[in-house]
């Protein structure tokens, strides 16, 4: 999640644990810089950009880490603060919660986090909330605000503080929720279709759990299915674009390396002389948010290069209208993807195969 969020709920966490010691104010500051530690990581210097990408939420993510990591935590905190010297296991529990529920709500995300790491290494990526949620955060800045302005606990703000942390966390169980109903909802579409995909996964259109889209990867080409919650199937929407085989880049090991990390929800592109590898899961078509130049063609052979991250722009024309339009349960085309839209009442997506890319 973002780095506000991520403060605002180690701040609420911290406050909930440390409140009636510390003060309401104190508490929120301390929980606030535990929540923020784990996404330091960002400062270590990785080989290249891929590496960065891959190995984020990595170790400092990890719940066994951040148990080993609480004892020097917590000591600081009873240091620090001549209230809590009675309280060392109080500290302690209030640091390894501040830093495992960052890890845990970053594995709600797509993007994937390594609970286990080093015991097991494969990233936990939920999906069913979007990096950006104001729905989720809202609450708890409400209650962090509050905190910021006490200098001692009262009943009354425990009640708020208490709201807070069971809205945001009713808020992401609902996103569960909706993310089953909408991987339904696009299962059925493409069933009667006659589309049987190798995968399918559904994630939340930028900031709210009302709106999803669901991308089926078939062969080499995927589709994008966006699913509005409060429309019906008719509501549904479907887009077909080429995802270009990994044939072509066989021997570029990066390009395995990604695709590995993303599970296989990854587009292999041309530009010029330049081959390229998007992650699917993150940003919309054609402006995902992780795209790498990874070889180059060179005699006709797509010969590995020094990775480098290609940015694009995050949004295209009429992408609010469209989200918005989603989210109220309505029908509408997305203009960054007009060209490759599906009539789902006239054309069988599978009468309708996407081009491929040829090395």
């Amino acid at each position: 999640m973002d780095s506000l969020t991520q403060a605002a709920l180690g701040a609420a966490v911290g406050t909930a644990v440390l409140g009636r010691r510390l003060g309401p104010r104190r508490a929120a500051l301390a929980g606030a810089v535990l929540g923020t530690l784990p996404d330091l990581d960002v400062f270590w210097p990785f080989d290249d950009p891929v590496d960065a990408f891959v190995l984020h939420r990595g170790a400092t993510h990890s719940l066994v880490v951040q148990a080993l990591a609480t004892p020097l935590f917590g000591e600081a905190l009873v240091r620090g603060f001549r209230a809590l010297r009675e309280h060392r296991r109080l500290a302690w529990a209030a640091v390894y919660l501040c830093l495992s529920t960052h890890a845990l709500l970053d594995a709600m995300t797509v993007y994937g986090t390594r609970l286990l790491w080093p015991l097991w290494t494969e990233p936990v990526g939920v999906g069913s909330v979007f990096i950006i949620d104001p729905l989720y955060t809202l609450p708890l800045l409400v209650a962090v605000v509050w905190a910021l302005c006490l200098r001692a606990w009262t009943p009354r703000f425990g009640r708020v503080l208490a709201a807070a942390l069971a809205l945001s966390t009713g808020y992401l169980g609902w996103g569960v929720a909706a993310q089953g109903i909408a991987r339904d909802r696009a299962d059925a579409v493409l069933a009667e279709a006659g589309i049987a995909p190798e995968r399918t996964l559904a994630t939340p259109t930028p900031f709210n759990t009302l709106f999803w889209r669901v991308i089926a990867i078939d062969g080499d080409r995927y589709l994008n299915l966006y699913v509005p919650l409060l429309g019906g199937a008719d509501a549904v929407t479907a887009y077909v674009h080429p995802r270009g085989g990994d044939g072509c880049l066989a021997g570029v090991p990066v390009a395995g390396t990604l695709s590995r990390f993303a599970h296989g929800f990854v587009r292999y592109e041309r530009s010029g002389a330049d081959w390229r590898v998007a992650d699917l899961r993150m940003g919309l078509t054609p402006s995902y948010v992780f795209r790498f130049a990874v070889a180059a063609d060179r005699g006709g052979i797509a010969t590995p290069v020094a990775p480098a991250r290609v940015r694009t722009a995050r949004s295209g024309d009429g992408d609010v209208d469209w989200l918005l339009a989603g989210m109220a349960g309505r029908a509408a085309v997305r203009t960054a993807e007009r060209d490759a839209a599906l009539d789902l009442d006239a054309v069988r997506l599978a009468a309708r195969p996407a081009p491929t890319l040829s090395c």
